[in-house]
């Protein structure tokens, strides 16, 4: 099965490809996430990894959850993508992402109710 990165990567295409009816180019994609459309093409060739960041920023972009970037892929990768993602950071960094995530778990339960 193909790496989390390459399934991240074709969920960015499909959701590019998508938008709209007809689809955007990279490059109104790269403005609408404040990057370049050199990024925009290496994270969909999974030859760059987005960041846990850009990762939010194409999720608000194309209006779906940051966990939509994750769901196709084999079994324990979205743990493993978090691992790979928080590895280098320092334990205060850390700590954010841990009570991001708490946030942001707590949105989704006051979604369900």
């Amino acid at each position: 099965m193909s790496d989390i990165y390459e399934q991240i990567g074709i969920h960015i295409r499909e959701l590019r490809t998508a938008l709209r009816g007809n689809g955007i180019s990279q490059e109104e994609l790269a403005k609408a996430v404040k990057t370049t459309a050199n990024t925009i093409s290496r994270w969909e060739t999974a030859t760059y990894k987005p960041s846990i960041s850009d990762l939010e920023r194409l999720a608000q972009f194309f209006g779906v959850p940051m966990a939509s970037f994750f769901s196709k892929a084999e079994p324990g990768s979205r743990a493993k993508a978090l691992l790979t993602a928080a590895a280098d950071l320092d334990d205060d960094d850390l700590d954010e992402v841990v009570l991001y995530a708490r946030f942001r778990k707590t949105q989704q339960l006051r979604r369900k109710r």
